[in-house]
């Protein structure tokens, strides 16, 4: 595997759209990703509801999606070889999505992956919260998604 971040984020994408029908069907797409953030899109067209705005359903697995994926790669980063699951997550919808639409992910406030690693090294299993939120059309997000992610080392990795 690589260690350049930008083609791990690629192969991740390239993974989720081929293992997760769901999200090839919504057609999203990486937007962006950094050490401590990633971002997802998608278009309003294979997720629009019967309202003509975004299908809530589509807004938090976005926003699921891009939890898990944020921790998923610093996981690969590492050479971790791990499974990801979504422990806990609380959705709140604020507004309607009219358009294309975006999912950022950040590491909860006082969460940090130095203490994830080094829980994961010591029992070989690690929980960290995630952030993920859905801009809306002022300053208030149009969704959020508070979530814990537990990462827990395959059989046979060290």
């Amino acid at each position: 595997m690589t260690a350049d971040p930008q083609l791990l984020a690629d192969d991740l994408l390239r993974f989720i759209r081929d293992k997760i029908p769901l999200a090839r069907a919504m057609d999203l797409r990486l937007h962006r990703c950094g050490h401590d953030s990633l971002a997802l899109v998608a278009p309003l067209a294979p997720n629009v509801n019967d309202k003509g705005c975004a299908f809530g359903g589509s807004l938090a697995s976005l926003m699921t999606l891009a939890g898990w994926a944020l921790v998923e790669l610093a996981l690969q980063r590492r050479g971790e070889d791990c499974d990801v699951f979504v422990g806990d997550s609380q959705v709140r919808y604020l507004e309607p999505v009219w358009s294309d639409f975006l999912a950022e992910a950040r590491l909860a406030e006082g969460a940090g992956f130095d203490t994830f690693f080094a829980t994961l090294a010591e029992r070989g299993k690690a929980r960290i919260d995630v952030r993920c939120v859905v801009p809306g059309s002022g300053e208030r997000p149009a969704a959020m998604l508070e979530a814990r992610f537990v990462a827990k080392r395959r059989a046979g990795a060290q």
